[in-house]
């Protein structure tokens, strides 16, 4: 279907980026509003979200179909692509490996996190006021909250990762020192994004979160 074609790739690599990245950085910048501000300020960031102009087209055309397409064929190249010891030492090896498998534990979760949480929204099943009780209870699940956990971590590496990738492979870093310096830099972000995500899945377990606050109630 993709024959690894140039273009295919390099659209893979740019959608990783934008707007899949961006969507990642939001989703985490959402999410840690629980932690830093607690229930009223998350459901706040909710709300301003959800009151985007077009916000439907946006997440369809800005979201879903760019992480369809990047997903979709990342699997391709997870089934198809080998490691290069030629070109790339064990480290880098490895590390284009875990991208493959990361990759497809990310699409698992993600959509098994649709699935619970926006499509539920979009059935009816869940009001959108009451996300953050329905959060409290995926968390406060045992089962549910190591499996956000794996997921998690292998999102926040599949980003940091690819990023160190896409900054090689559109000729950003193209030295040996500056892909050092990329790999010390993307893995304290991979560090700091991951802390600050599962901080705020950890939140969601307050007490606080297994009802709604007063401001959004009625």
């Amino acid at each position: 279907m993709f024959k690894n074609s140039y273009f295919s790739r390099k659209l893979h690599s740019l959608l990783g980026v934008i707007p899949v990245g961006f969507f990642l950085i939001e989703h985490l910048l959402t999410n840690y509003k629980a932690f830093s501000g607690g229930h009223a300020a998350f459901l706040d960031q909710v709300f301003w979200l959800h009151e985007l102009p077009l916000v439907l087209l946006l997440e369809i055309v800005g979201i879903w179909i760019p992480l369809a397409y990047h997903a979709i064929y990342g699997l391709y190249v997870a089934y198809t692509a080998r490691n290069n010891v030629s070109n790339y030492g064990y480290f880098r090896n490895q590390m284009f490996f875990l991208q493959r498998v990361t990759g497809v534990i990310t699409f698992l979760f993600v959509a098994f996190h649709f699935f619970q949480t926006r499509l539920q929204i979009s059935f009816g099943n869940v009001e959108q006021a009451a996300i953050g009780v329905h959060m409290h209870g995926i968390a406060t699940n045992t089962i549910y909250f190591i499996m956000y956990c794996i997921g998690i971590v292998a999102a926040v590496f599949h980003f940091s990762n690819g990023m160190w990738s896409f900054l090689v492979s559109w000729g950003i870093t193209v030295g040996p020192r500056a892909q050092r310096v990329s790999t010390y830099v993307w893995m304290a972000v991979f560090v700091v994004m991951s802390v600050m995500f599962i901080l705020s899945l950890t939140a969601f377990m307050n007490p606080d979160f297994s009802q709604l606050p007063k401001m959004a109630k009625g």
